[in-house]
């Protein structure tokens, strides 16, 4: 599939997209504006604003993995997982209290991370391969927000996936916390947690929701970096993708996520 974006249309997008995320101001979708936009503008448009943060001064850290579950995916209309960038800004720890006005549409997703020891690179990888690069895994936290209008307030129309993708797949921050462990140390399958917001449960899940283990999000991850010469480096953190739905946050709100014998991370928004 060949983008069908012009160079400026891609710097255009993505200037938009830093000043909707420095201003907390959301923009028009930008499908809306470019009718037949597709995944590889979309991912150009991604990439274009990374660079951009990046040439200003952020740093990258690791990525994040999205659409992980069947269910999502079939409501975006696509058929495989989605990717994003994690930048230094974005690390955030246990506890952290973080302002709701910062963002435009807040959500949480619980998530397992994985933090390397070893380059993951190649399109042949597998799981095994994955778990070896490990240096371990720890319970996580993703702040989504949406810095183009999940729903247009003009159309009412909802956005697409490739204006999730061109928004960074939607990534905004990660809060890390519990204990770290080996992933040979614990059943990254069963391995699952209780999400609370203001001590009631919202959701609970488990890593099998995740592609049926969470690591096979990181070898689908490599696979599709090999193609742009890109890896997963020593050091660095992948959100392995959400086993629960996202739940929307507001200032007041106190969130917990209790991964058992993992421990628990939490955060309360101002």
């Amino acid at each position: 599939m060949a983008g069908t974006l012009t160079d400026s249309d891609v710097a255009a997008i993505a200037a938009a997209h830093e000043q909707a995320r420095v201003t907390v101001q959301s923009i028009t979708a930008p499908s809306f504006q470019h009718e037949g936009m597709n995944l590889d503008d979309a991912y150009a448009c991604q990439r274009a604003w990374v660079d951009l943060q990046i040439a200003n001064g952020a740093r990258l850290i690791g990525h994040k993995i999205g659409l992980t579950s069947r269910a999502m995916q079939s409501q975006m209309q696509i058929n495989e997982p989605d990717f994003g960038a994690l930048l230094d800004y974005m690390a955030m720890t246990d506890g952290v209290v973080i302002p709701a006005a910062g963002y435009t549409d807040p959500k949480l997703e619980v998530e397992l991370a994985f933090v390397f020891h070893s380059r993951l690179e190649g399109d042949r990888l597998t799981l095994t391969d994955v778990l070896r690069a490990t240096e371990y895994i720890q319970p996580a936290l993703e702040l989504i927000d949406a810095r183009s209008y999940r729903i247009d307030p003009v159309t009412r129309k909802p956005r697409t996936i490739v204006d999730t993708i061109t928004d960074n797949a939607a990534d905004a921050g990660i809060i890390l916390g519990g204990r770290p462990m080996r992933p040979n140390d614990v059943d990254l399958r069963w391995s699952g947690a209780i999400f609370s917001r203001n001590g009631i449960v919202e959701e609970t899940g488990l890593g099998a929701g995740v592609l049926n283990h969470p690591g096979y999000g990181i070898v689908w991850l490599a696979r599709r970096l090999a193609p742009m010469g890109l890896a997963i480096e020593p050091g660095q953190v992948i959100l392995s993708g959400s086993f629960t739905r996202a739940v929307a946050a507001a200032s007041g709100d106190t969130f917990t996520a209790d991964y058992g014998p993992l421990g628990t991370v939490s955060c309360h928004f101002s």
